[in-house]
């Protein structure tokens, strides 16, 4: 599905789960190159400040290891190593450039002996039951349509009393900030990934997706229905990003 600089994919909510598989894995197999710079600039760096704070969140009692979800190159695995000096971190992405340029990451950082990575679905994770205190997944699951199914892995491989931990972008609620924020998504966003980014219809869908995603109370409420328990909401950056805190049950 190549795409061409200005064009757009078509909108999250016209196209099947199976395109919308296939559209996902182009893009970012498309912009790895420069993901880690547009993800600091477009969002003024506070997509590190999240995934720290995301870090700072974890507990550790059992395994001490964390699963990272759709863990693009590799930013919440090396937070949460750097905050917690006890604990193992496996990343796992469907998108093997993203795989690669992860292991690059951690080589260069000289933490390659604590994080590992490997390509893999995160509906069929190749981990046992109970492998993991906490399993993560940082603005991976808006990109994913059968998120109950992804949902359901999470619990699977979390040991019982671990966390489920999801960081997502969020269409921002405050009726003084929405138009702005609008604009940012819709006009801005895309039009300064025209400049750094040889595929800027990924911006677009970036938006479209985040327009598309439940608001947190009803995220929050959908992996209740799921199985999680005891889910907490901390809504960051006024309300753009949010992180839900969740537990397998005992």
């Amino acid at each position: 599905m190549p795409k061409l600089k200005n064009s757009k994919y078509p909108s999250v909510k016209k196209i099947t789960d199976e395109k919308r598989i296939e559209m996902v894995k182009d893009i970012f197999s498309t912009i790895t190159g420069r993901y880690d710079f547009l993800n600091h600039f477009l969002s003024f760096r506070r997509d590190i400040a999240w995934r720290r704070f995301t870090a700072k969140k974890m507990v550790f009692f059992r395994t001490n290891r964390i699963l990272d979800i759709a863990c693009g190159t590799g930013d919440l695995a090396v937070a949460a190593c750097l905050n917690n000096h006890d604990i193992l971190v496996t990343g796992v992405d469907f998108v093997y450039p993203m795989v690669q340029a992860a292991i690059d990451i951690v080589n260069k950082q000289g933490l390659r002996e604590r994080i590992s990575f490997i390509q893999a679905d995160a509906l069929k994770l190749p981990f046992r039951e109970n492998s993991f205190d906490v399993t993560a997944m940082a603005f991976g699951i808006r990109n994913i349509p059968q998120k109950a199914e992804a949902l359901k892995e999470m619990r699977r491989v979390t040991v019982p009393g671990g966390q489920i931990m999801i960081l997502e972008m969020t269409f921002i609620q405050s009726r003084f900030f929405k138009l702005f924020y609008y604009l940012y998504l819709n006009v801005v966003l895309p039009g300064l990934a025209k400049i750094f980014s040889r595929n800027a219809a990924a911006y677009y869908y970036l938006a479209d997706s985040i327009m598309n995603f439940p608001s947190p109370d009803a995220f929050a409420h959908f992996m209740k229905e799921q199985g999680v328990v005891d889910v907490q909401q901390y809504r960051l950056t006024l309300g753009i990003t949010c992180l839900y805190v969740g537990k397998k049950s005992e």
